[in-house]
């Protein structure tokens, strides 16, 4: 089973409980998901069932939990559920909600982890995002710090420590991967303080909370839970499965060391966001800067006049990204059979210009020299707008998965930074025509 495949689940499975700070009842249900999916929370105590995508640009609170809006819907507190799915490696997921917040459980992630084990992880085709940089960068703010290093495995060294000591400072450095996730994170507790109390009533929180979900923390610094704690570092362990949690919301694995010191939902949030936008910003540096003309695209496709619909590359990553354009002009040959009364470009020709620039993507590689793409399948096209005269296609194409010699393209042509065509193209090399 290759560790960079997305995974869902084998089969759907469900849980009842309590939400934390709701106190309300609410059943969970884990149900497959197809590939590129990612986590949706769906809501199915409202009317239609709406879905709220598990990503960080849709937070919009961090009191005490992390909180997802989209469309005026919300779910809250989903950080041990996100924890549990990105700590066991599962990509794509519905998590059917009958109340705004998952059930607590014992205040772990532990009972979602039995979840994922009872029904099984199953691969999928496409290939996971990475979330990798090749600079350290941080943030300080408030006598919190969060700090990226670079690393071949996801690895998180935290500190906790409290400005009245009742906690005594601590760190600890672990290597996440599903085993470590499992055995040394899922089955730390969330805890609260006495002190808070009032804080939490006074703001509607922790209705749901109780000894048998929580570790509560006297104010001389003793465990109130008749248990106490199950083990020594359950603590700050339960601050790195809130962190991974928070994390997830990226969407994919990540390779390298957070160094994080007294952080929460908040700041978690924030690093996320700066962690895609160099993330991003890493992509385009990748990119070519070579501009590619029309006798080096001939060099690459074997399409010429009037076949050949590419006039020019602009950006190339190679086996990942392109994007070029196509000026079309009123000299164009099929305008003369194809509604000559009202020249509009045939729909079939813009997904052979898709076509043609998602080629030039492979064949411009040396380990594809020789070869030439074929069309195996054509999906989710759509034509939303025709094209005429003068119009300049913008054309882009990104790889979704690829396997061997076999893949799949998103694609899609924009006029004047308007869609008009987009699809899924899947494609094989074979031994030049």
């Amino acid at each position: 089973m290759s560790e960079n495949k997305q995974h869902t689940l084998a089969k759907s499975v469900s849980v009842e409980g309590v939400g934390l700070h709701t106190g309300k009842p609410v059943k969970m249900e884990f149900v497959p998901a197809p590939e590129n999916t990612g986590i949706v929370f769906v809501r199915t105590d409202i009317d239609g069932e709406p879905s709220i995508k598990a990503s960080f640009q849709n937070v919009t609170s961090t009191v005490r939990g992390t909180v997802l809006t989209e469309n005026n819907n919300t779910v809250s507190t989903v950080e041990h559920v996100l924890s549990a799915l990105r700590g066991c490696g599962v990509d794509n997921l519905y998590v059917r909600l009958s109340n705004e917040e998952p059930p607590i459980c014992d205040g772990s992630a532990k009972k979602f982890v039995e979840m994922i084990d009872e029904a099984g992880k199953v691969p999928q085709e496409a290939n996971r995002v990475v979330y990798k940089l090749k600079d350290m960068f941080q943030i300080h703010a408030d006598g919190k710090s969060m700090i990226y290093t670079p690393s071949e495995n996801f690895e998180v060294t935290f500190t906790l420590s409290y400005d009245n000591n009742i906690v005594p400072a601590k760190t600890i450095h672990i290597e996440i991967n599903e085993e470590t996730y499992k055995t040394l994170i899922a089955g730390s507790r969330t805890f609260g303080f006495e002190h808070e109390f009032e804080f939490l009533k006074s703001n509607n929180l922790a209705r749901g909370g109780s000894l048998e979900n929580a570790i509560v923390i006297n104010n001389d610094g003793s465990i109130r839970n008749p248990e106490g704690l199950r083990d020594e570092n359950e603590l700050i362990k339960h601050k790195i499965l809130d962190l991974i949690g928070d994390f997830a919301l990226l969407g994919g694995d990540i390779k390298g060391n957070i160094v994080a010191e007294r952080t929460g939902h908040g700041f978690n949030a924030k690093f996320a966001r700066l962690f895609n936008e160099k993330f991003n910003e890493s992509l385009k540096s990748k990119e070519s800067d070579v501009m590619m003309y029309i006798e080096d695209i001939k060099k690459f496709l074997p399409h010429r006049y009037p076949m050949l619909l590419v006039d020019r590359v602009t950006s190339l990553v190679p086996n990942e990204y392109i994007a070029g354009y196509k000026n079309i002009t009123a000299n164009e040959e099929f305008f003369n059979g194809h509604f000559p009364q009202k020249s509009i470009m045939p729909g079939v020709l813009l997904i052979e210009v898709m076509g043609q620039l998602s080629g030039i993507l492979f064949l411009s590689q040396p380990e594809y020299k020789g070869k030439t793409p074929i069309f195996l399948g054509i999906d989710k096209v759509r034509f939303r707008r025709q094209v005429v005269p003068g119009d300049r296609l913008d054309i882009s194409a990104k790889v979704l998965k690829l396997r061997g010699l076999t893949g799949k393209i998103e694609a899609k042509i924009t006029i004047d930074g308007e869609l008009a065509t987009s699809g899924e193209l899947l494609f094989q090399l074979i031994d030049a025509i």
